[in-house]
């Protein structure tokens, strides 16, 4: 009988093993565009707005997968930190290639604006979640809030979208004005919980390298024992608790220690 000649359950306990790490790397890129986290005065703040708060789920996210706003005959709709999505009330555009195009125009990116030309609704892509970059409202005063920018750099006229979302504990505010600050730059403003920071006091509260180094060593031992274990166990068909891999050097370490502690002290 060959022991180790197969292992059918191979994929799925790789899988298993692997899916923290890719949980822990990749998920957090996803959303890595919308926070934002700086130290001022001993206190680290930090913003998120795709983390979910006290009666938002979702963080600064629509629930109706879009915010709108018009003004002085331009319509402009956007989404923070996700696509948009058209569940009721889609724009209707003449040209919509680089945001979904005619049938699904406003789900291909995260803000789109759409302009009368000639008596037709002429739309234009402002940006997309992956080009969102996040600063403060107000350098000096990091509590009122922090404004989110979505660029178009592929389009000739380099077209963005600010987003400034002010700190409000006490619920939402839509945007209620709409302003064109450049040939195709449009700035509106939010209320949000989302827009407030979280924070932290950092005196004397860091981890330093030390401690940052003592994790990344117990993460690589700990996946060094389950590893160790699992090959043991399907590959070579040991059981009980031989299936830690170098047991006996493990169970001599504290001797070995002690022999050690002894030797320094004469």
């Amino acid at each position: 009988m060959t022991i180790g000649g197969s292992f059918p359950n191979r994929r799925p306990v790789l899988l298993l093993l692997l899916l923290p790490l890719i949980f822990v790397t990749i998920i957090p890129s996803v959303y890595a565009t919308c926070q934002l986290s700086f130290e001022q005065d001993n206190k680290v703040y930090n913003y998120s707005l795709t983390n979910p708060i006290r009666n938002f789920p979702h963080g600064i996210l629509s629930e109706d997968g879009f915010y709108k706003v018009a003004a002085n005959g331009t319509v402009l709709w956007f989404q923070l930190c996700d696509a948009m999505i058209f569940n009721h009330d889609p724009p209707t555009c003449v040209e919509c290639g680089d945001c979904g195009g005619t049938s699904h125009c406003g789900m291909g990116c995260s803000a789109l604006v759409a302009n009368i030309v000639g008596g037709y609704p002429v739309c234009t892509t402002l940006g997309y979640s992956s080009s969102t970059s996040l600063e403060l409202i107000d350098k000096k005063d990091p509590l009122k809030g922090i404004t989110a920018k979505l660029s178009n750099r592929e389009s000739k006229l380099n077209c963005s979208l600010a987003v400034s979302i002010a700190c409000d504990t006490n619920g939402v505010q839509g945007p209620q004005t709409l302003e064109l600050v450049g040939t195709c730059d449009y700035a509106t403003q939010i209320h949000h919980p989302s827009g407030c920071a979280v924070i932290i006091s950092s005196h004397g509260n860091g981890m330093g390298w030390f401690g940052t180094m003592l994790i990344i060593i117990l993460f690589f031992f700990g996946v060094y024992l389950l590893g160790g274990a699992v090959y043991r166990y399907y590959s070579l068909g040991i059981r009980g608790i031989d299936i830690i891999p170098n047991l006996e050097f493990w169970a001599s370490l504290p001797h070995t220690l002690q022999v050690l502690n002894s030797a320094e002290i004469l």
